[in-house]
């Protein structure tokens, strides 16, 4: 049975707690701490009697379903979302083909998506609404098309950090969406708009084990930073391929740490949306690969792709643990959450507009429009979601 509401006041309530004091703390007990009050913040919103004026029927934090930590999914649970994912990835598609030739599936539709978008998507204004929008939409197709019962699961960046292969994500069980990639010498990958060398562990081919040994990957890559893999020049044309992985502890180590979650959530980089995202995904230019960039460096092999990174089914929970940090900073800090920073593209190249929250969020065949300001509460009627 899926766990889609729990007894909050367990969660609520809780002091406020500095910086200072949880990163003194166990990093898995710190970063729960740091949920908890983010579930605390949203409940003295919620005591607001305007926002309890709202019918019992309409979302908020007592009646929202559930996202959790993958790790706290029993296996019955992880072989049913398994299984939604591979259903999508077997379903035909539903995209024009003349818009992707190469989309094979539904889960190829969102693939395609992502692809054609990268460069209006990263390093904009529109970057956190638009990944909670597609990884919603995600949920929501697993759920209406593929019969999951469940919610969307995240992917605790702290766990097993030290080697990710030992993680209940990448230990290549009937639990797990797979492991490594079989040992292909290469020399790392490059990182970071090529600022950041990454060394090469102990995959970069095909995984070998769990329930995507057999599954064939029919887009991209289109920038891939591994060493020998080649870009496919047609960026939504039809190139099956294996999933490839080179798991980084590298990676891991020096990026996903709970000093970095700290410093975007309630230390230096908390103060500005603009900041927030900043930091989140990354300096590249001083070798800071951020705490985005970090997660899809993990996966390795096809995953580092920016363009094709869906491609890798642990694509949508990293992205939910993005999300995670998006809601509890904008928990947290209630006088910005509705804001929005950043242009239109790419590091602003080429120049364009400041974005607003008039802006739509367009996935293409996978879910409506959406103006961004429909996506700024995760308790609005178009989400509503929250996290433990």
């Amino acid at each position: 049975m899926h766990l889609t509401k729990i007894a909050l006041p367990a969660f609520l309530g809780l002091p406020f707690i500095s910086a200072k004091p949880l990163a003194a703390r166990d990093d898995g007990k710190a970063l729960q701490d740091l949920n908890n009050q983010a579930l605390s913040a949203l409940q003295l919103q919620y005591n607001n009697t305007a926002i309890q004026a709202r019918a019992a029927s309409q979302c908020n934090i007592f009646n929202a379903p559930i996202r959790q930590d993958w790790n706290s999914f029993t296996s019955t649970q992880k072989k049913e979302y398994i299984a939604a994912v591979r259903c999508m990835q077997t379903k035909p598609s539903i995209a024009d083909p003349t818009f992707a030739p190469g989309a094979r599936s539904r889960y190829d539709d969102f693939v395609a998506v992502h692809i054609n978008q990268t460069l209006s998507i990263h390093g904009t204004g529109n970057f956190l609404t638009w990944h909670r929008y597609f990884v919603k939409a995600y949920e929501t197709a697993l759920r209406t098309e593929c019969g999951y019962t469940g919610y969307q699961p995240y992917w605790n960046w702290l766990d097993h950090r030290e080697d990710p292969s030992k993680s209940s994500i990448f230990d290549g069980s009937d639990t797990s969406f797979s492991g490594d990639g079989a040992f292909v010498a290469h020399n790392g990958s490059v990182n970071g708009a090529g600022y950041v060398y990454i060394p090469s562990g102990n995959g970069g081919g095909c995984v070998t084990s769990g329930p995507f040994v057999d599954y064939v990957v029919n887009l991209g890559p289109v920038a891939p930073i591994q060493d020998g893999m080649k870009p496919f020049p047609d960026h939504l044309g039809y190139n099956p391929h294996c999933l490839s992985r080179d798991l980084s502890a590298f990676t891991a180590v020096n990026w996903l740490t709970l000093e970095n979650i700290l410093n975007v959530t309630v230390g230096v980089a908390s103060q500005s949306v603009l900041a927030f995202q900043n930091e989140l995904q990354g300096r590249f230019a001083d070798g800071f690969l951020g705490l985005h960039t970090a997660g899809h460096g993990v996966m390795g092999g096809v995953a580092g792709d920016l363009y094709g990174s869906p491609v890798d089914p642990v694509f949508f929970l990293h992205h939910a643990m993005v999300d995670r940090l998006y809601w509890v900073w904008q928990a947290l800090h209630p006088s910005m959450a509705k804001t929005v920073a950043g242009t239109l593209t790419l590091f602003n190249e080429p120049p364009s507009r400041d974005t607003s929250t008039c802006d739509l969020i367009d996935l293409g065949v996978n879910a409506r429009s959406l103006k961004i300001a429909n996506l700024l509460d995760t308790l609005g009627s178009d989400l509503c979601y929250i996290y433990i």
